[in-house]
Formats: structure tokens, C-alpha cells, sequence
């Protein structure tokens, strides 16, 4: 059976490219007598507002998305993901990091930088220092050195049945969990799909980096692999990325403008867009 779900982050309305996303994910599913799940993604508490909460619900409504119960809570999710952290911990697979960006951004910028890393991995072989863990602020970086000698190279399957294998350079030591939030982006990402019993990933072609680093934790955290279909995005007519901190032109304004969900979500899975959008491919 094919699951698929809608992941997004209640901080602020939903765009175009949200709704394309969950029209996508909700038709593969049910075109194939599956599930659609929805999932919200509220662990950055300085940014994820309740009210948002509603407004992803009363917007799915609009488009006629209905989705299968439960929905999954991140911010309710915590023991979840600190267990899979624990297990990566206890295999020597994640290390506490205890720079900043400016120290980060110091250390790229420096004659021995590399500016294509991600990370320089100042602190990876630093010793454990519980007391130092206690006073001050870090984040669990992944050792991908260590990960990958264990695990070996991460592929993938696209919803095309491509099959795609990783380079060691897609891969750096990426948060795990963060100063300020109990996990990471990947790492909740691959815990709740397993929970869900996701079997297709659809997401926007801008995610498909995300890729290597997630097989790779679901390797190592002995997760189901699904497939992925990452899709075009969609913009403004000049290239534009939408963007909730660019005030893209939410959903809910062009329901009151007058727009017919049920209607809009036909034309995305057409592939056709109202004036003033394009699609891009990553």
C-alpha cells in the first residue's frame, strides 16, 4: 500500500508550492487505494505558531485534501527522536558540537578553509566532556566518516525507478539535534516517515540534497527505505522562489480572492498554474 504525507511548518500560511505538494502526494496516494498522512513540523519554537496549526488544516479543507487520521505532532515526538539520537550515540555515530556560525563561518573563511564543506569538523575529535555538555550550549553533529564506513554509501529509488547512488561529497557531519530544538530536520524527518509507514517521500526537487544524508540515517537507524518524488517547484514568473519570509501570495488570500480550491488543485496536477507562477526544476 502507498503512503505518502504533507509535511509542513506551521509558521506561517501556506503558497502555491505547498498546495502542489500535497496535491501530489495526496493523488498518488489515493489513486492507488493508499493513505495520505499530515505531519506538522513544529519544533522550532521561534517560529511555529498555533494559529498556523489551523491554518494548514482549514487550507487542506479549501483544496478538499482530506487526510487519514492521526496526525503526527513533532513537538509531541521528542522521546522518539531522543532515542534514536541515543542509539547513534552509543555506537560513537554522533558527536557533541559546541561551535557557533561565526565560529563555523571563521573557520570556512580561514587560508586552510574549505569553502565547499559544510562543516570543518572542528569538534568531531574532540574528547567527551560531560561537564562541559552540562554549562554550555551545543547541538549532536553525525560522524558521516564513521557512518559511512559503517553503513557504506547511501542510494535511493526515484518515483521513475531510477536508482541513485551518493557521493561521499553529498555527505557531511549534518545536525542531528539542534542547540534549540530537540532534533534535527533529517533526523525527525526519517523517525516519523518510519512511524507513518511513509513508502513514498514526495517533496519539492529543492529537498533532493536532503536525500543521501537521510538514507544514510535510515541505514543506520535500521528504517524502511521509501521511494521519493521530488518535484518541480514552483515560483514567481521571474524565477522567484515562493517564500513565507518573501510574503509569497498565500493560499488563503486567493480563497478570499475568490479562487476555487477543488478547482486550483485539478490544474496543479495538469500541470498548469495561475498568471504569474512558472515551475523550475532544481
Amino acid at each position: 500500500m502507498i503512503v505518502t504525507r504533507f509535511a509542513p511548518s506551521p509558521s506561517g500560511r501556506l503558497h502555491l508550492g505547498h498546495a502542489l505538494s500535497a496535491a501530489i502526494g495526496h493523488a498518488g496516494a489515493r489513486q492507488a487505494g493508499g493513505k495520505f498522512r499530515l505531519r506538522i513540523e513544529n519544533l522550532d519554537p521561534t517560529r511555529c505558531k498555533p494559529e498556523f496549526v489551523d491554518a494548514i488544516y482549514e487550507d487542506l479543507c479549501w483544496l478538499g485534501l482530506e487526510w487519514d487520521e492521526p496526525v503526527l505532532i513533532q513537538s509531541e515526538r521528542t522521546t522518539a527522536y531522543q532515542s534514536a539520537l541515543d542509539e547513534l550515540k552509543a555506537r560513537s555515530l554522533a558527536y557533541a558540537c559546541f561551535c557557533t556560525r561565526a565560529d563555523i563561518a571563521q573557520s570556512l573563511t580561514a587560508p586552510h578553509g574549505d569553502a565547499a564543506t559544510t562543516y570543518p569538523g572542528t569538534c568531531r575529535d574532540l574528547p567527551d566532556n560531560p561537564e562541559r555538555r552540562m554549562t554550555t550550549p551545543h547541538s549532536w553533529r553525525l560522524n558521516s566518516a564513521r557512518a559511512l564506513g559503517l553503513a557504506g554509501l547511501p542510494s535511493w529509488v526515484e518515483a521513475d525507478d531510477h536508482r541513485f547512488t551518493a557521493k561521499a561529497t553529498d555527505i557531511g557531519d549534518a545536525i542531528l539535534a539542534r542547540k534549540d530544538a530537540p532534533a534535527s530536520y533529517h533526523l525527525s524527518c526519517v523517525v516519523d516517515d518510519a512511524e507513518s509507514e511513509v513508502s513514498m517521500v514526495v517533496r519539492g526537487a529543492d529537498l533532493r540534497a536532503s536525500t543521501p544524508i537521510q538514507r544514510l540515517l535510515q541505514s543506520l537507524l535500521g528504517l524502511s527505505e521509501p521511494t521519493y518524488l521530488h518535484h518541480p517547484l514552483v515560483t514567481h514568473e521571474d524565477g522567484r522562489r515562493l517564500a513565507k519570509r518573501d510574503l509569497a501570495p498565500t493560499l488563503a488570500a486567493m480563497r478570499d480572492s475568490g479562487t476555487d480550491g477543488l478547482a486550483l488543485v485539478a490544474d496543479l496536477l495538469a500541470g498548469k498554474l495561475p498568471l504569474g507562477f512558472a515551475f523550475r526544476d532544481e
